[in-house]
């Protein structure tokens, strides 16, 4: 996933053992969103409970808690006793403010002992951060300092870098490495600095120049110009890094790296604490419609530089009006911080102050070479083609409309700047499916409006009747997004397709949640499921179905309804590593057996069934897919044998009038449709969308599939139809299990192999949703 604010969280841990659910243990970890927070906080009456999610989270469950139950920590603190276990001991190290601090303080390089089985090792900070990845329900999962063994302790570790999934996060010899939680870390020495780090911050510090200080120096004994962008060490020295007009070869816009000591603070006369320095003169540029969370470029020493205002005003000892932009790479000072005082917050290295008459609208879009390819786009929205004034509801495309409206170049919704997890989503979602349409029409409040009626009128409508949606339009989707406040980077950085999808239908538009959960008798509600399997399942290429029954199955989950739509997350170790070479789509998930209430079939007669038997689930007898369901007599029968008398099989819960009505023929299968599936590559995302009943009834989008021009261009969106899937899809599984993923044919490799989200739709319940 990508990077996640902790900042749009309050985080809490459980200091007092509530009344209910009975299941929380004291010292477990919770969450909810910080705007929510402060909602109820703001709400008349007295406050006596929050509604939290508990980490490790497999869903979005949450849980009414006592506030007298729980005790707030902050983000920081919350990750490291994350990782720290049993829970009971975090109320320890909780209570240990030295201990939380110190580990606050560790850096990587940092000289530290380990505790291992109870002996006490050397070693050196390569990593600090989590060993499995974050997703959408936990926002995190535990800090953890991995250290690389040294001297005699070297080859007593269990590791060579790896975390969970597999996944690098340092590299060093085999068993050379422990991953290890706070509390089993302690520094080597009192303070976590080199002496020749203390001593460069100690000069910093005396000489007063920070990144973002306007500077000068000499190169060959010529005076010049310029702003610090980074201080470092080099040979024991510090040494400043300075982005100026030329470098030391006389190239414009450069960098250099200076000492220390032959540099001066002072004021550069032409430009603010920024790269505005190397702007050229600009000419009433300044455009009156810039306010903030626009997009604007500014020229630098380098060329062009592209950001969103994120703040506006007046900087001590300026009179110009000024701007704190968030920049889209790493070419800006500091993370929203202006000599020492914070204006806005963005990624490090994101930020530049410059005057507002140095910046202009974004004009990537209206370069000479992309003029010539959009004007007749333009010139379409001009005329109400694609614009808010087309208020009529358009249906989604059928499959006769695909190949006219669809399939080819400049079509689909156009890519730009991170944007491929919303373009196909909102590709896979709209284009051909109704099923979430009510986010399009149900009533909502005056400050959510904009975002429903932009995403039905520029994006939804636009789409469904030409094919096309100019990736302004989506911009515009996102600048709203980010007004609402869940994230200051949803105009800037990729995002998880579940995290934006839960962030419209749940926290803006109200949607209701499409899934509910039955577990323990209790039923909790969620808009996607994250499959999660244990580690003794025997799959190897599963199938869709499979997964989710086997996740039900170890989560001891049910449906408590049919869903009339259900999004999944497939198995995965964050976004690169995969738990499977391939996965067979299932165009049909048959949740009948899933379901909590309602008749079934005994598996081996077909009346009506009145017992489960989980521990027959994976019995390799029976079938590799469906609960394990039989009548009385099937039961007795296959639980004579001896292999099975230690099953305990639970009994179901019959609507009345179904026993003793023998063989249900009249029985209706529960169904669900796969319209959509999202994929991801090298942190891609693409969709699938099955637009008609035939297997061969596939369109494959990329929302960048090429690119006019470069830093000045605009990228190419690209549907293109795919009826080569069918053929995998009538494969056997060994067949498919033998097919080489880069031979397969077209893109049928993508869906087989980097399944990211499926999503289903019930045609019968969607009607009344």
């Amino acid at each position: 996933m990508g990077s996640t604010d902790l900042s749009t969280y309050v985080f809490f841990i459980i200091t007092k053992k509530p009344e209910a659910p009975q299941h929380i243990k004291l010292g477990s970890i919770c969450y909810m969103r910080e705007q929510k927070y402060l909602d109820d906080l703001s709400k008349p009456g007295a406050l006596t409970a929050f509604s939290v999610t508990f980490l490790p989270s497999h869903a979005s469950l949450d849980y009414k808690i006592d506030l007298t139950c729980v005790e707030k920590v902050s983000p920081q603190e919350a990750d490291l006793l994350l990782a720290c276990q049993p829970e009971s001991d975090r109320l320890k190290w909780l209570r240990d403010r030295d201990a939380l601090q110190t580990a606050l303080a560790l850096t990587v390089g940092t000289d530290v002992m380990v505790e291992k089985d109870g002996d006490w090792l050397r070693g050196t900070i390569r990593y600090i951060g989590p060993v499995a990845d974050t997703g959408y329900f936990n926002p995190i999962t535990g800090r953890y300092f991995g250290i690389e063994l040294q001297g005699a302790d070297r080859k007593k570790g269990n590791t060579d870098g790896y975390g969970t999934g597999y996944r690098k996060r340092f590299s060093c010899e085999r068993n050379c490495a422990i991953f290890a939680p706070f509390n089993k870390v302690k520094p080597l020495v009192s303070t976590s600095l080199s002496p020749s780090m203390s001593s460069l911050l100690a000069q910093k510090q005396a000489r007063d120049i920070s990144p973002g200080d306007s500077v000068t120096f000499f190169i060959d004994e010529k005076c010049r110009h310029g702003m610090v962008l980074d201080i470092l060490e080099e040979a024991g020295q510090p040494v400043l890094q300075i982005s100026t007009d030329t470098d030391d070869k006389g190239n414009r816009g450069g960098e250099v790296k200076i000492p220390l000591s032959m540099v001066v603070k002072g004021e550069i006369p032409s430009g603010p604490e920024g790269m505005d320095i190397d702007t050229p003169p600009v000419e009433a540029h300044t455009d009156l419609s810039m306010s903030l969370n626009s997009v604007v470029e500014v020229t630098l020493g380098k060329g062009n530089s592209y950001g969103i205002i994120r703040w506006i005003g007046n900087l001590p000892d300026r009179t110009d009006v000024m701007v704190g932009l968030e920049l889209e790479e790493d070419v800006g000072v500091s993370d929203g911080t202006f000599k020492g005082i914070r204006y806005f917050t963005c990624p490090p290295k994101r930020d530049l102050f410059v005057k507002l008459k140095s910046c202009r609208p974004d004009s990537r879009f209206q370069s000479p070479s992309a003029k010539a390819k959009i004007l007749e786009l333009d010139n379409k929205e001009e005329n109400g083609d694609f614009s808010a004034g087309n208020q009529e509801p358009v249906p989604p495309i059928s499959t006769e409309q695909v190949n006219q409206l669809l399939i080819g170049r400049m079509k689909g919704i156009q890519g730009h700047c991170n944007s491929c997890y919303m373009d196909a989503a909102l590709f896979g979602l709209f284009s051909c499916s109704s099923v979430l349409d009510s986010m399009l029409y149900k009533s909502t409040t005056p400050q959510d409006a904009p975002v429903q009626r932009i995403l039905l009128h520029d994006i939804v409508n636009p789409l469904r009747s030409k094919g096309f949606v100019p990736g302004r339009h989506v911009m515009k989707f996102r600048e709203q997004l980010q007004n609402h406040g869940y994230s200051h980077s949803f105009t800037t950085d990729e995002k998880d397709p579940e995290e934006f999808l839960i962030i419209v239908m749940h926290h803006i538009l109200a949607l209701d949640p499409l899934l509910k959960l039955s577990a323990a008798g209790k039923v909790q509600e969620s808009y996607c499921y994250q499959i999660f399997l244990d580690q003794n399942h025997s799959l190897v290429l599963p199938t869709v179905q499979q997964l989710l029954e086997h996740s039900f199955h170890s989560a001891g989950l049910k449906l408590a309804e049919v869903p009339s739509c259900l999004i999944l997350q497939m198995p995965r170790f964050g976004k690169k590593f995969k738990m499977f070479d391939k996965i067979i789509p299932s165009l049909e998930l048959d949740i009948t057996d899933l379901l909590s209430e309602g008749p079934q079939q005994c598996i081996m007669c077909g009346h009506v069934a009145v017992e489960e038997c989980p521990d027959c689930f994976k019995d390799s007898i029976f079938s590799p897919t469906g609960f394990k369901v039989f009548c009385k007599n099937c039961s007795a029968q296959v639980h004579s044998h001896p292999q099975r008398r230690s099953h305990q099989p639970a009994t179901l819960e019959i609507p009345k009038g179904y026993l003793g009505r023998g063989i249900p023929h009249s029985l209706t299968r529960d169904r669900l449709e796969l319209f959509a599936v999202l994929c991801i590559e090298t942190s891609h995302y693409v969709s699938f969308v099955k637009h008609g009943p035939n297997n061969t009834d596939w369109i494959f989008f990329d929302s960048m599939a090429d690119r006019e021009g470069e830093r000045d261009g605009f990228n190419i969106p690209e549907v293109q139809a795919c009826p080569e899937v069918g053929m995998y899809l009538e494969m056997s599984p060994a067949e498919l299990a033998n097919q080489v993923p880069r031979d397969m044919k077209g893109v049928a490799k993508r869906l087989f192999c980097d399944a990211y989200m499926y999503l289903y739709q019930s045609t019968s319940m969607c009607l009344y949703r």
